[in-house]
């Protein structure tokens, strides 16, 4: 009964570390990201960033005019503690709402994957900073 239900709520099955089958976990392979101050062009057009992660971004715009399915430039900027870090991708367009859109990044070189874990290793030290004041 339990697994009928987390189906059609679309979650995958995966074994759990104890040799189990009874353990269910999202799609995602990479948690979200919203905290970061970053805002992104998605071929050449500004748009807010509502959330990334290195798997991919959601964009807060007119969807109208893309389609499932098409490739496009992602440029994001993140405003780090001393400097902006820019990434340049590939992405794919793969989910459409009213007023956001979803795309999944193309395979990331190992010189992006570094810069978003220098983003991500930024915020960490900003937080463990202001928790120690």
């Amino acid at each position: 009964m339990l697994q009928a239900i987390m189906s059609a709520l679309k979650f995958k099955k995966t074994l759990s570390s104890d040799g189990g089958n009874n353990s269910f976990s999202s799609r995602r392979t990479h948690p979200r990201r919203s905290c970061d101050q970053c805002i992104g062009f998605v071929n050449g057009k500004a748009h807010p960033i509502l959330d990334w992660s290195p798997g991919g971004v959601k964009v807060f715009g007119d969807s109208r005019p893309v389609a499932l399915g098409d490739s496009m430039d992602v440029e994001m900027k993140f405003h780090l503690r001393d400097h902006l870090i820019h990434v340049k991708h590939r992405a794919i367009v793969v989910r459409k709402m009213a007023e956001t859109f979803s795309l999944q990044f193309e395979p990331l070189t190992a010189d992006i994957r570094k810069t978003f874990q220098n983003v991500i290793d930024d915020f960490n030290a900003r937080e463990f900073a202001g928790s120690q004041a």
